[in-house]
């Protein structure tokens, strides 16, 4: 079945969202999150595209872009370089994003907002924290540092025409709403202990969390890759701190 062709945007600004190839995590830590965002800093001065918004979650990213080119070539220059980075560091090869990012147009102003305040909400919805303030990888901080003048990597001038104080825009990015924007799947995970039985049947072990070091690395890793958990979930189950678990799954060092 041929692919459906996308809406083009009448206001040429649009929601994206990327996600994962097979439901894995696109950043492990802080320093991915840093390298993302610097390539789009790059792609922003080769492609002249306006970013009004973005939140980098684990597994998947959403972004509002005003494009000044065809929109796929701005996707393109942001992520081509990030997954040759990504993979070096994490010794993988092939593709780390789905590859058909989806998007929808924002035609209207109202919409405009309600986008940029559910990008901003989606770490508050997924109880991540209590606030959009308290996130640190979403653009909520950028535009405080655009209302102060400071330099940032997105493009304030267009929401600041609607919220002449930072104030004025934290109180709306902060109401309480059902918002429904792009929505990535529920994913269904296993609990602990139905987990810990899979992992145990399929790698014919009995305790887990008895299991060396290296073995626990071995599993770790496999398990990631070809179940719907998370590297707190691992830990848990093996017994190991979270930075061991993200260690696992990380190049041999």
């Amino acid at each position: 079945m041929p692919r459906q062709a996308r809406v083009k945007s009448i206001t040429g600004i649009y929601h994206i969202m990327l996600r994962g190839i097979d439901k894995r995590n696109i950043f492990l830590d802080s320093e991915d999150k840093l390298k993302f965002l610097e390539n789009v800093k790059k792609a922003k001065e080769k492609g002249n595209f306006e970013v009004l918004g973005y939140c980098l979650m684990d597994n998947h990213i959403h972004m509002l872009i005003k494009e000044d080119e065809e929109i796929a070539i701005s996707i393109k220059r942001i992520t081509v370089g990030y997954v040759g980075w990504h993979n070096k560091k994490y010794d993988r090869t092939g593709h780390l994003f789905q590859n058909r990012y989806l998007s929808e147009p924002v035609n209207t102003e109202g919409y405009l907002l309600n986008v940029l305040r559910y990008i901003h909400q989606n770490p508050v919805k997924a109880n991540i924290c209590k606030t959009a303030k308290d996130y640190r990888w979403s653009s909520f901080g950028d535009y405080y540092l655009f209302y102060t003048e400071q330099e940032t990597i997105i493009d304030g001038t267009l929401i600041s025409s609607y919220f002449k104080f930072f104030d004025e825009f934290s109180k709306y990015m902060n109401v309480a709403n059902d918002d429904v924007c792009l929505e990535i799947e529920n994913l269904k995970f296993h609990n602990d202990e139905i987990l810990t039985k899979i992992i145990c049947n399929k790698n014919g072990v009995i305790n887990l969390v008895e299991l060396p070091a290296n073995k626990k690395k071995e599993i770790i890793r496999n398990t990631y890759r070809t179940e719907n958990t998370s590297i707190r979930q691992l830990g848990r189950i093996f017994g190991v701190g979270k930075t061991m678990a993200e260690n696992a799954i990380k190049k041999d060092r």
